[in-house]
């Protein structure tokens, strides 16, 4: 299987151009880039997906550019709905430092980080527009998919030439790194075909590029901040454990597209784990090594291990097991309630663990309450700050899944 049929195989290519781009993708190395706008401090799984292509293809000997768009990251490429909110300078530097680090790191820092302000700071724009402006006619621009949604509602004449900024980062590449080909998420792609023309009419030769479907979730919801759930790449921002939750628990139907989209899993291990998917979905053998590639990708193999551990800690009820910066990471997101010292049902009652005091004795005598992973029956134990791990936190499980966690001052 070629890189190009492998690529296919994958479903990761969605629209082209180049006549020949298959036999460049087989061929010698070229150099290629992928760009994203620093509009958050960091990247999230959507736009991981494309950068695991981009790194798929640094894998066969192409020389991939990696560019953070410090100058487009002050217009804001154009929404379907409304303008963007427009970044401080200080929030977006800081952005793109983080950024930068990330893809490095995904990198190994293998891979070419390149900013655009370095190539706009200081072009006037009376040399812009005759340089590019001129060479891109308004019906063009009209035409492209994005713009032509937003002219009802109205659009900035910013956000209209973002497009020409884009293809302007395409030809300077071209021109200067030797850059010939550009493969980003098929929303990208009026951008990408401005920049093809500016390249084809500035310097008569042809470039290349592809794109590749954008990755959806089960409801159809892209993978991103606008979306309300973006899984971020910074671990302090989605931990490994709360990557872990969601992908050993995405839809059956996803899980082999995801593994052919997110990993660098074999053809034949994917088809192997698509058959246990099929044959034996209890075992969750596909979501398991989706989860695995991933996160040791992004957070190392210790990130994994730890992951893994919390959630098998919880499922078996066996708290004790993890440490406070573990116990903190499975219960991130969830505030914990004051804890007080009191008998268990009071402790119950008081922290609507349970609604009455009936109810909380006839849980604790069927044994369905744990304390830090211990099974309570005796309906005089106490809650102190002794029983609290490291004299901090109570985790009372009720059943086998509802948890609550109590905090110490």
């Amino acid at each position: 299987m070629t890189l190009y049929e492998e690529l296919q195989w994958r479903g990761l290519i969605k629209d082209t151009a180049g006549d020949d781009l298959a036999d460049k993708l087989n061929g010698e190395p070229i150099t290629f880039y992928w760009g994203t706008d620093p509009t958050a401090d960091s990247l999230h799984l959507g736009h991981y997906s494309s950068l695991v292509t981009a790194k798929r293809l640094a894998k066969a000997g192409h020389h991939p550019i990696l560019l953070v768009g410090g100058a487009t990251g002050l217009i804001g490429d154009p929404r379907p709905t409304a303008e963007r909110e427009i970044i401080s300078k200080e929030q977006l530097a800081k952005n793109l430092e983080g950024i930068k680090e990330q893809v490095s790191r995904i990198f190994d820092g293998k891979a070419e980080v390149v900013n655009n302000y370095d190539w706009f700071r200081g072009y006037e724009l009376t040399d812009f527009l005759r340089d590019v402006g001129k060479y891109i006619n308004v019906n063009y621009m009209l035409d492209k998919d994005i713009i032509r949604r937003r002219l009802e509602s109205g659009i900035t004449f910013a956000e209209f030439t973002y497009t020409l900024i884009q293809g302007y980062d395409f030809l300077w590449l071209y021109e200067n790194k030797g850059c010939i080909l550009q493969a980003e998420g098929s929303d990208q792609w009026g951008n990408i075909t401005t920049g093809l023309d500016l390249i084809k009419k500035k310097t008569g030769k042809e470039a290349y590029a592809f794109t590749m479907p954008l990755v959806l979730d089960k409801y159809g919801h892209k993978f991103g901040k606008s979306e309300g759930n973006a899984l971020w790449l910074d671990c302090n921002k989605t931990s490994s454990y709360e990557l872990y939750q969601y992908l050993i628990n995405v839809d059956d139907e996803m899980v082999i597209s995801y593994l052919k989209i997110f990993t660098f899993l074999s053809p034949e291990e994917i088809m192997r784990l698509d058959k246990s998917n099929r044959e034996n979905p209890h075992l969750r053998e596909a979501h398991k090594a989706l989860a695995r590639e991933i996160i040791t990708d992004l957070h190392g193999e210790e990130a994994y291990l730890e992951a893994v551990r919390i959630s098998e800690s919880l499922f078996s009820g066996n708290i004790k097991n993890l440490s406070v910066s573990e116990l903190e990471a499975a219960f991130k997101g969830i505030e914990p309630f004051t804890a007080d010292e009191s008998n268990l049902v009071d402790f119950l009652v008081n922290h609507k663990i349970c609604s009455s005091k009936r109810e909380a004795r006839e849980f604790i005598s069927n044994g369905s309450i744990s304390v830090n992973g211990d099974k309570v029956t005796d309906l005089d134990y106490l809650i102190t700050k002794n029983v609290a791990i490291d004299q901090k936190y109570v985790v009372i499980r009720r059943g086998k899944k509802k948890y609550f966690i109590g905090k110490f001052a």
